[in-house]
């Protein structure tokens, strides 16, 4: 099916109006003709009558000056109308069909549909992507508005940790201390000690506390070097070894062979992986396994990546609690912080890589930790 332009369409339009006004100009000219061949025949039939020849000659006279008026009155209509389509065809050129051809380039330009040859309808498409564009936008300024009221309590609260973390910390340091050089001096029964035991356990608790948030309020300072992964998921597993037998956890490492090299903290990239094992660990009370795959991926932005999978047979992670887990200050645990994880991803941040989660309940969850790989002479 032949499709045409909107500026050939309105050509059409006019050419054919045209055309109509033409043929009713020419209809009208042969009327004038008529009309004298019709008085012609009359006067001929009535030549004989007295007086006839004046009055004959008058009606010729009038009826040729009726006909070349009525003449002229068409030839003008008929210049008339052409130059009217001429310049309607201009303004609908000019102030319709060329703007809307830009406006369908630029929608070109700006990845609109196809070229279809009919520019409304082109147009008409484009404006829907805008209002989708529109609606996106909207939702993303929504989240952006949120994130950025999140970041400014954040901020209040990393500054308020800042200012008090090392005040907190130094008076507890000096009790711990005492209480280590009591528990050595004097004679204590058994009820005595379990409760030195239990005080210096909370001591210890308060200053973990304390140092997350102390890690919290500032950013990571990261002591960049060419580091296989896989080298520091050994050590951190070697570093929980204890504390994986006291939870009863088996650990197994599947990887063909190790993690090209990184660039990355071995000492902030291990605590994070300390992090997740031992979240893990505390997920599955009553002892159960851990899998950490090491593999290699091709990634559409960041090329290659080394990608390590953790993942526990533990009880899962909710879908209500999935999109919490790295939110600053949510934990499930009852004596929990909530950093934990939310340090752990703005640290792999930092190493331009990317900390996942995948989980439902009862099915465990799985962390997946990704960083780009180290390229040759880079």
């Amino acid at each position: 099916m032949l499709r045409l332009s909107l500026k050939y369409r309105i050509a059409l339009i006019l050419a054919g109006f045209a055309v109509i006004t033409f043929g009713l100009a020419l209809m009208l000219v042969g009327t004038t003709f008529r009309m004298e061949e019709l008085i012609a025949s009359i006067a001929e039939e009535d030549h004989s009558a007295p007086g006839a020849a004046d009055r004959i000659l008058a009606a010729r006279t009038a009826s040729h000056e009726q006909a070349v008026k009525l003449r002229i009155i068409a030839a003008a209509a008929i210049f008339i109308t052409a130059g009217l389509s001429l310049l309607l065809f201009l303004v609908f050129v000019y102030q319709i069909v060329v703007p809307l051809r830009r406006l369908t380039a630029e929608a070109y330009r700006e990845g609109g549909p196809a070229r279809s040859g009919n520019e409304f309808k082109t147009l008409s498409r484009r404006v829907r992507v805008l209002l989708l564009d529109v609606d996106q936008s909207h939702s993303e300024l929504e989240r952006s508005r949120e994130t950025l009221a999140q970041t400014e309590k954040l901020a209040l609260v990393g500054t308020l940790a800042a200012s008090m973390a090392h005040s907190i910390r130094n008076p507890f340091t000096s009790v711990q201390m005492r209480l280590f050089s009591l528990s050595r001096s004097l004679e204590l029964d058994d009820a005595q000690k379990e409760d030195m035991e239990v005080i210096a356990a909370e001591i210890r608790r308060i200053d973990t506390i304390v140092q997350n948030f102390l890690e919290f309020s500032r950013p990571p300072k990261l002591k960049m070097q060419p580091v296989s992964p896989s080298s520091v998921v050994d050590s951190a597993i070697r570093l929980l070894e204890h504390r994986l037998k006291s939870y009863d956890v088996s650990v197994r490492v599947n990887g063909l062979r190790p993690l090209p090299r990184v660039s990355a903290d071995p000492e902030q990239l291990k605590e994070v992986l300390v992090n997740i094992i031992v979240n893990a660990c505390e997920a599955m009370s009553r002892g159960g396994s851990i899998s950490i795959a090491e593999s290699t991926e091709d990634h559409p932005l960041l090329k290659q990546v080394a990608v390590i999978r953790i993942r526990d047979s533990g009880p899962g992670i909710c879908a209500a609690d999935l999109a919490k887990v790295f939110q600053p200050f949510f934990s499930t645990k009852a004596d929990g912080t909530g950093l934990g994880l939310s340090i752990s991803q703005r640290i792999i941040s930092e190493h331009r890589g990317r900390l996942e989660v995948e989980s439902a309940a009862g099915e465990g969850a799985e962390f997946i930790i990704t960083l780009p790989i180290k390229e040759p002479g880079g």
